[in-house]
């Protein structure tokens, strides 16, 4: 079971404030963490540009790194359809740069859990659209793998699928494709109020990939604080939840590797933790040792 890493901790420095390169983080995930891989983001990869995708992927490889997964954050809940349209294009655009970076899975969502709309029409829209962009996906050789989420760092409102009845609605509503799967995230599963056990014993036989994080809420706060939040609309993450390391939160790894591993899971796990950008690589540094030692621990490497 390979392992890549994902650059929570600098999302910010490259995409928003431009201080570190996305050739400078693979250097750096390179010189110091012991990983297979690199799950990349949509936002900080030159989607429609086969010469910078090209170089990246031979950057990488040169290092010895895959570039697996990417991480795309589609919106297919907006009531207008000429939204929804735009949305699908740009899930094809990173479908297609997820192939010619040589990765197999690329993310997708529901969309944001707008008060305007129902769930049943959200799950009919964001079904739709999924559908369509599976058919892109199979064309490319990539698979489209839906994750139990909890809300894109530059989204308003949470995943209208967070919840677990509501994402296994979307699940069936789109159907099965050698094409889709599921990305296992346990600590989304914790922030929307349901077992992350429950939530893989679900899904474990449509699990292709699995975002490894630990959730921590601040000192003093509660699921219920960080509900009432969410039902504002506010861009980013609540101020209240932070990501932290591996194997310190409230997560059990055992029990998930064990299920995974009776369920033949063989595929990718991404490391997604590193809140702090000064604290960010020595955690994902210790999140790495503690996954290595548990995937052993389970056969799973």
């Amino acid at each position: 079971m390979p392992l890549a890493a994902f650059p929570k901790c600098f999302l910010d420095a490259i995409c928003v404030e431009h201080t570190m390169t996305v050739e400078e983080w693979i250097e750096l995930a390179a010189g110091e963490l012991d990983i297979d891989g690199l799950e990349f983001y949509s936002g900080f990869t030159p989607l429609g540009d086969r010469t910078a995708l090209r170089a990246l992927r031979r950057r990488a490889s040169n290092h010895g790194l895959a570039i697996p997964m990417m991480c795309h954050s589609p919106d297919f809940t907006h009531p207008d359809p000429a939204y929804r349209q735009k949305e699908i294009e740009r899930q094809k655009r990173a479908i297609e740069a997820t192939a010619e970076l040589g990765g197999q899975f690329c993310r997708v969502l529901s969309g944001q859990r707008r008060p305007e709309i129902s769930i049943a029409e959200g799950i009919r829209y964001a079904a739709d659209c999924i559908q369509i962009c599976i058919r892109h996906a199979d064309e490319f050789g990539i698979v489209l793998n839906l994750e139990n989420h909890y809300k894109d760092g530059w989204w308003e409102y949470p995943e209208l699928a967070q919840r677990l009845p509501d994402f296994l609605a979307l699940v069936e509503a789109i159907g099965e494709s050698p094409a889709f799967g599921v990305n296992y995230d346990p600590s989304n599963a914790i922030i929307a109020g349901d077992d992350p056990i429950e939530v893989l014993e679900a899904v474990k036989h449509r699990v292709v990939t699995m975002h490894a994080s630990d959730r921590f809420l601040s000192p003093g706060a509660t699921l219920a604080d960080l509900k009432q939040l969410d039902a504002h609309p506010t861009q980013g993450y609540a101020g209240i939840l932070n990501h932290g390391v591996v194997g310190r939160g409230l997560n059990d790894f055992d029990q998930i590797f064990s299920i995974l591993g009776r369920a033949g899971f063989q595929g990718w796990v991404s490391i997604e933790d590193g809140q702090d950008p000064v604290l960010g690589m020595e955690h994902l540094r210790l999140s790495a040792a503690f996954l290595r030692q548990k995937m052993e621990a389970h056969g799973l490497r």
